[in-house]
């Protein structure tokens, strides 16, 4: 069975990057490169990590007016990327544009609220409710749009996929019990989320930051 896990390449240093996914790539089932590998490599660094033969998951968050997303999805569509998201905050117009615009074997998924966000963070923004009733709200969106599923932190897996029981579910803000959690606040282990319904987990500094990656995603592979 491929592993559930995605690595999360969140560099600028592209020979780190290549270094950390060619000593993972037995373990994981792919890796995600998102706006800081992008935006240092764009789509050169992308097609060098690609190269070493795992899937690629490109977390763009791509967010504007629908034709100017759509546009954008088909500039990336020779990347031919394994999942790639946009923000559900783009409503759904935009959301259908860019499903249109992707390639046929790429999932687009729909980012709900964003790990490092908690309930306060919502009222801030002007957005009532939970953090529960947000993810569930979108989720609903994105699957009228025509999207293959969302990206949410373990907290709300089970509650979106109890609205969407054939949705995808891309759970990051994945922590070990014994793990700080960083700048995430909506943190769940990774047994937990496969549990709560996710389809994959993106896990980074867990397995980037140990002593033996390799070692770190085996361990974390064997908890699932």
């Amino acid at each position: 069975m491929t592993s559930r896990i995605y690595l999360a390449l969140d560099t600028t240093d592209l020979a780190a990057a290549k270094a950390l996914a060619t000593r993972v790539r037995h373990h994981v089932g792919g890796v995600k490169l998102g706006l800081e590998f992008f935006c240092a490599h764009g789509q050169p660094g992308v097609r060098e990590i690609a190269a070493l033969g795992l899937p690629i998951f490109l977390d763009l968050k791509l967010h504007d007016i629908p034709n100017t997303v759509a546009k954008a999805v088909r500039a990336l569509a020779p990347l031919t990327p394994a999942i790639l998201t946009v923000h559900a905050a783009g409503g759904r117009a935009m959301m259908e544009d860019a499903k249109a615009a992707a390639p046929p074997d790429t999932k687009v998924v729909a980012v709900t609220m964003l790990t490092s966000l908690d309930a306060p963070d919502l009222v801030a923004t002007g957005v009532s409710g939970t953090a529960h009733d947000q993810v569930v709200r979108l989720a609903e969106l994105a699957r009228a749009s025509g999207l293959d599923g969302i990206v949410c932190s373990g907290a709300e897996v089970a509650a979106a996929k109890a609205v969407w029981p054939k949705g995808f579910f891309v759970v990051p803000g994945v922590r070990l019990p014994d793990h700080a959690a960083g700048d995430q606040k909506r943190v769940t282990t990774p047994r937990a989320a496969v549990d709560a319904g996710a389809s994959i987990l993106v896990i980074g500094r867990p397995i980037t930051h140990a002593q033996d990656p390799d070692t770190a995603a085996r361990a974390i592979g064997a908890t699932l």
